[in-house]
């Protein structure tokens, strides 16, 4: 996308810089990147960057639209919906593919996204530690909008912690230490203070919720929720019942409320018309099936990190599909094999962060995260045999 300054990265770059490189990533808190990280981050000119914020900018003018919460009412499955959702979503995420067009052009289309967290904190580590191996010009950031390090991570405190004490704040997840985005628990707790704590280790008295910390029992304003329900769906029964807090009319803030992980989603794509947005139809809503199915992918709508989607779609797959309003026909996008590499280019995605601060009219970007793939999706499970491929992050000029 920079071609100058790839061609002069790959030259730099070796087998020994990269095993340096990672050395002192993992140096931060060990046997804690549980993922591959790839050997490049990607550089994204002025032109694309505003491309992408155009988009993410189209799709906040849905979400503060006065009409958001009716159109996305049925978003939230019944059986999960959480009480006393908030006005807003603490953070947004929005994954875009590197795409072309039918004439070459670069554009980018969106895949996704979700009012939940990601990988915010590490974000800033993967960041320092890239800079300090890797040529990085220094007209090119991660940051967006202004934001470096110290600015984003008292953003990250202002939005996550709300006014409390780090003491009063919990990340909480499944069975954390064993989770593979657990290195941004233990980043989350080094930059913001907040502890990683389990379900399991919850303790509700009446209307309050308590964790344990240093033997001392604590009162829990405020959750940095990371659990995922279609996640907690598949424990056992044990750890099943300990989810039904959220379910409980309790003295506790969310950040972000469960429910945004559904009001702002696959759900949402159909809702948003613009030339980034890949076309995107609720499959109940269809009359009449394609002619060109291999045209479009079908996603279920309750899902997470891309199970169940079928990107080679028939018209079996449709008919035997018994719940099609909970499933989404989207147009395919061809990702580009825009990065070179010392053997076949890689194709990638870019996560933009957002995050609306308490108040204010709408969110802001300030961060973000990048992957690069080889194999047919993006993702380990396609690309475990690859190099040159995984977690990274963009530089965008500023």
């Amino acid at each position: 996308m920079e071609p100058l300054i790839r061609k002069e990265f790959n030259n730099f770059f070796s087998e020994e810089k990269y095993k340096s490189f990672l050395e002192e990533l993992h140096h931060f808190i060990p046997n804690a990147i549980d993922f591959r990280v790839a050997e490049t981050p990607i550089f994204v000119d002025k032109g694309f960057r505003e491309k992408i914020i155009d988009t993410c900018e189209h799709i906040i003018d849905f979400i503060i639209d006065p009409t958001f919460n009716e159109q996305t009412s049925k978003a939230i499955p019944k059986n999960w919906q959480v009480p006393n959702e908030t006005q807003y979503a603490d953070c947004i995420a929005f994954d875009f593919g590197i795409c072309e067009d039918e004439q070459g052009n670069l554009n980018p289309q969106l895949i996704e996204m979700q009012g939940f967290p990601s990988l915010f904190a590490y974000q800033i580590w993967h960041d320092e530690v890239t800079r300090k191996h890797w040529p990085i010009p220094s007209n090119f950031s991660s940051y967006l909008n202004g934001f470096d390090k110290n600015s984003y991570i008292e953003l990250l405190k202002e939005v996550i912690l709300g006014g409390y004490q780090k003491e009063e704040v919990i990340l909480l997840e499944i069975l954390p230490h064993q989770q593979k985005t657990r290195i941004d628990f233990y980043c989350t707790e080094k930059y913001l203070g907040i502890q990683p704590v389990c379900i399991t280790e919850l303790e509700v008295e009446g209307n309050e919720l308590f964790y344990t910390k240093d033997e001392k029992k604590i009162k829990i304003k405020r959750i940095y929720n990371r659990v995922i329900f279609d996640e907690l769906q598949q424990q056992p029964n044990d750890i099943q019942e300990k989810g039904q807090i959220f379910f409980q009319e309790l003295d506790v803030e969310w950040c972000p409320h469960p429910n945004w992980f559904y009001r702002i989603s696959k759900y949402t794509i159909p809702f948003i018309k613009h030339p980034y947005i890949p076309d995107t139809y609720f499959l109940s809503e269809i009359k009449q099936v394609p002619n060109n199915l291999q045209d479009y992918v079908l996603k279920p709508l309750f899902s997470f990190a891309g199970q169940g989607v079928i990107i080679d779609v028939t018209e079996n797959d449709i008919n035997t599909i018994n719940d099609p309003e909970n499933w989404i026909l989207q147009k395919k996008v061809k990702y580009a094999a825009c990065i070179p590499t010392p053997d076949v280019p890689a194709k990638a995605e870019i996560r933009i962060f957002y995050f609306w601060k308490k108040g204010a009219p709408r969110p802001i970007a300030a961060q973000n995260l990048a992957r690069l793939s080889k194999g047919k999706m993006i993702g380990v499970r396609y690309n475990f045999d690859k190099t040159w491929v995984g977690g990274t992050n963009a530089y965008f000029e500023k």
